[in-house]
């Protein structure tokens, strides 16, 4: 019996901690970010309310106050309003917002003209900058470039379980 029971201690499963896991990582990125311009180009708006009031306008072409347009901008012809009924109360408004003129060329690059929704960026420059990745031993150098951004990481990853 004494020996079913030995035979048996051999047989039941002890865990084993002996996971050993290692991980070695390098990177550099070297990045030249480059000036940037952005505009947006405002369109013209007219808008016009009143009650017990009429309005007339002297040029009969103009189809909400705007007329016809130069570079984009349209001429504007305000109409003349009378109190429709004299000593009844009366309101009038209104508003009148004149947009950008567009260009007639576009803009050179790094510059920004009035044209709608435009992103204009310069030519960026790395210069001297300099990175060097030796055996896990990294070197970063700015330099004389515009906008440089420099990142370096090591990561030593060791897990023992």
């Amino acid at each position: 019996m004494k020996k079913l029971l030995l035979l048996a201690a051999f047989c039941i499963q002890f865990p084993v901690f002996a996971d050993i896991q290692s991980s070695f990582t390098s990177s550099i990125k070297l990045e030249s970010v480059s000036a940037g311009t952005s505009a947006d180009k405002i369109g013209s708006s007219y808008s016009i309310s009143g009650t017990n009031i009429t309005t007339t306008s002297g040029d009969a072409a103009t189809v909400g106050g705007f007329g016809s347009l130069t570079n984009g901008v349209p001429s504007v012809t305000m109409p003349s309003a009378t109190q429709t009924v004299a000593g009844e109360t009366f309101s009038f408004t209104q508003s009148y917002l004149e947009g950008d003129a567009t260009a007639g060329s576009a803009p050179t690059v790094g510059q920004v003209s009035n044209f709608s929704d435009l992103t204009s960026t310069a030519q960026g420059s790395v210069g001297t900058a300099a990175i060097t990745l030796d055996h896990h031993t990294m070197s970063l150098a700015g330099g004389t470039g515009t906008g440089i951004v420099l990142t370096g990481q090591f990561v030593t990853d060791l897990t023992i379980d």
